[in-house]
């Protein structure tokens, strides 16, 4: 593996989280629509108008957007590079990595478009959801993508140890739960204060008192099938001497109690405090870490080791048979 590769896909992950911290930024200081169109900022000029002190939407609307190029660009040399590598490998082992390297910058370029459809339609709480969703489904792919490049090509296997058999159907009830544990915060923010603009104020037609307690419900869910994991990985026992793969997996999990926890807790502290601006934005960055942690800790049930090509032992020219 070219030594580069793991620090691009980790640059290419933390520019994905950077971006929708920085989204998150415009949606609270009211600069949603400090750009008034898109791609340009306004009509005929690419870059924002600032008429005094007071009128910043439009520079914090604009930093997003350059923002989006900077993970563009992240997103294009991390493809480069696994195509570039790719060409040393085995055609069967290379493929899929390439194709989500490459994946991630289309959605990278869709996810750009989302976020001018946001504004071509004033900022609907439905759009900029998936504008949020698009983004947390790029901070998966390219969590995944850190985790395989730290693996070797040979196919998946479980973990080696006894008493493991719950993990998979337990590694597909996190999954599930993780994304209705998203889409539902995103229906809680749809129907919450802030709309990303002070003079739109339509919303999610919906309780959002009821939806932040069923909200709640999911985390608590969550919550619970992370420490199931937990209580599954400390009963095994490591077979045949797999006790790092077992330690890297129990680590993980417990990354992502500890991720779940401080969400839980900002989560909470957001909700009794009225949400201000501040604790939204924290809990929006949590989220994101939230999705990446899962992410490694699902990948860290299953092993990957490196496989050297084997000789073609067909083309081994045989010693000639002596004549008698």
């Amino acid at each position: 593996m070219n030594r580069l590769i793991p620090k691009v896909a980790w640059a290419n992950l933390i520019a994905q989280i950077g971006i929708i911290v920085t989204g998150g930024a415009v949606r609270l200081t009211g600069s949603g629509l400090g750009c008034s169109t898109w791609p340009n900022c306004e009509p005929g000029q690419f870059t924002p108008q600032v008429r005094d002190a007071a009128d910043y939407h439009g520079l914090i609307e604009f930093a997003n957007r350059a923002l989006a190029g900077v993970v563009l660009l992240a997103a294009l040399l991390l493809a480069v590079l696994m195509l570039l590598h790719g060409r040393s490998r085995p055609e069967s082992r290379r493929r899929p990595l390439e194709a989500l390297a490459v994946g991630i910058v289309a959605g990278v370029l869709l996810q750009a478009f989302v976020g001018g459809v946001t504004v071509w339609v004033d900022l609907h709480p439905a759009v900029v959801g998936s504008h949020f969703l698009l983004s947390g489904a790029l901070v998966t792919l390219s969590a995944y993508l850190v985790a395989r490049v730290h693996e070797g090509d040979g196919p998946a296997r479980p973990l080696a140890a006894t008493g493991v058999s719950a993990l998979r159907p337990l590694a597909v009830a996190l999954a599930v739960t993780t994304v209705v544990l998203v889409v539902l915060g995103v229906v809680v923010t749809g129907a919450g204060p802030h709309s990303g603009d002070e003079n739109v104020g339509y919303r999610f037609a919906v309780d959002p008192v009821l939806v932040a307690r069923i909200h709640a419900g999911s985390a608590w869910v969550f919550t619970a099938i992370v420490a199931a994991l937990l209580v599954v990985l400390h009963r095994a026992r490591p077979a045949g001497g797999a006790a790092a793969e077992l330690a890297r997996a129990r680590r993980r999990v417990w990354i992502l109690l500890a991720v779940t926890l401080a969400q839980a807790v900002v989560g909470y502290a957001q909700y009794f405090t009225g949400l201000p601006e501040l604790l939204v934005g924290i809990h929006l960055f949590a989220a994101a870490v939230l999705i990446a942690a899962v992410a490694f800790a699902i990948t860290g049930l299953r092993v990957r080791t490196t496989t050297e090509p084997q000789p073609d032992i067909s083309a081994v020219q045989q010693p000639p048979v002596a004549a008698s």
